[in-house]
């Protein structure tokens, strides 16, 4: 199982991989939309995209409508919102434009773990 983990905090995308590692996932990072793009790519095998909706040069949102415009990608991976962005409208926003789920920043494993089990993504480890 492989995780694509985009957020412009490395300390945010350290954490993230480490406690993805420990699910059992292989991590994948990108440091905003742009890059995630590139690293879906080069990785089109990935099963979750844990997403940072406000980082500069591609948010989070615009590469999430990129990536569900892509046929091969309008459905697969599950993406999970991973943001300070805890307002209704931009949940809805991002629900609607095909996230799967949402974690409010700060998280921690377990909340991450039951996110996963709600999109259908067992810990893989």
């Amino acid at each position: 199982m492989k995780a694509l983990i985009v957020d412009d905090a490395k300390v945010v995308r350290v954490t993230l991989a480490r406690m993805m590692g420990q699910l059992g996932y292989e991590a994948v990072k990108a440091e905003d939309g742009r890059q995630a793009l590139d690293a879906m790519a080069e990785h089109p095998d990935v099963d979750v995209v844990m997403l940072d909706w406000n980082m500069p040069v591609m948010n989070g949102y615009d590469f999430l409508v990129a990536l569900r415009g892509m046929a091969q990608h309008a459905t697969h991976p599950k993406v999970i919102m991973v943001t300070t962005e805890t307002g209704m409208p931009s949940m809805l926003k991002a629900l609607a434009a095909g996230a799967d789920e949402y974690i409010m920043k700060p998280f921690d494993q377990d909340m991450v773990a039951g996110k996963l089990a709600m999109v259908g993504l067992e810990a893989a480890g």
